[in-house]
């Protein structure tokens, strides 16, 4: 009898072997990050004035602006200093410093330990999204770059003039931005970013600065 149950039993085992290494759960499988480069913090200068999206900026909300990716998007963002991890939701765009692949709220920056350093290597995995803040439609503005530094924004902004008459440097407190135009209808503000781009420069979508 115990020499035929020993197939059977075998059949069992290795029934069992096979389930556990059969593959790993789609739960545990590891997430694909969309992003990696560096991450940097902004809020001074910025609190209470317009976004991108037109939302107003608040720096104790836990959002992010970034160059591409849908208003709306919810990214984490990981610290590879440190493996601190935060959940944002885009509403911005930029960071306009190359090199850098996301800008945080100062809330946000906390989360991560990254005040202090300014900046920090991340990964960054798309969550998921939520619909954005209803705003105003109106005024955009095409901004092809942000400087501290006055002088350089002078400059970029006489070699576009020849070609955009438009162009003027928008300053506050805190940046010195180059700015093409001020449209009420999005779709031509794209156009002129479109035109920006073939010529050669970085061109982003925004509200007219100071516009609320």
């Amino acid at each position: 009898m115990r020499g035929r149950r020993l197939p059977a039993a075998l059949a069992l085992a290795v029934l069992a072997l096979s389930g556990c290494h059969g593959g790993v759960a789609p739960e545990r499988a590891e997430r694909r990050a969309i992003e990696r480069g560096i991450a940097s913090w902004y809020g001074p200068g910025f609190q209470g004035k317009a976004t991108a999206s037109g939302e107003i900026f608040d720096t104790n909300q836990l959002t992010a602006a970034h160059k591409k990716l849908p208003f709306g998007t919810i990214v984490e963002v990981v610290n590879l200093d440190n493996g601190r991890k935060v959940r944002v939701r885009i509403n911005d765009r930029g960071p306009f410093v190359r090199g850098r692949i996301i800008d945080l709220s100062k809330a946000a920056a906390e989360r991560i330990d990254l005040v202090r350093s300014g900046t920090a290597p991340v990964k960054l995995y798309r969550v998921g999204s939520r619909r954005p803040l209803e705003v105003r439609p109106g005024p955009w503005t095409v901004q092809v770059a942000a400087f501290q530094q006055l002088d350089r924004a002078i400059k970029l902004a006489a070699e576009l003039t020849p070609r955009f008459p438009a162009t003027v440097v928008r300053s506050d407190e805190a940046w010195h931005r180059v700015q093409i135009g001020d449209y009420d209808d999005r779709s031509r503000a794209e156009a002129t970013a479109r035109e920006v781009r073939t010529a050669g420069h970085q061109a982003l979508v925004v509200r007219a600065d100071g516009r609320k």
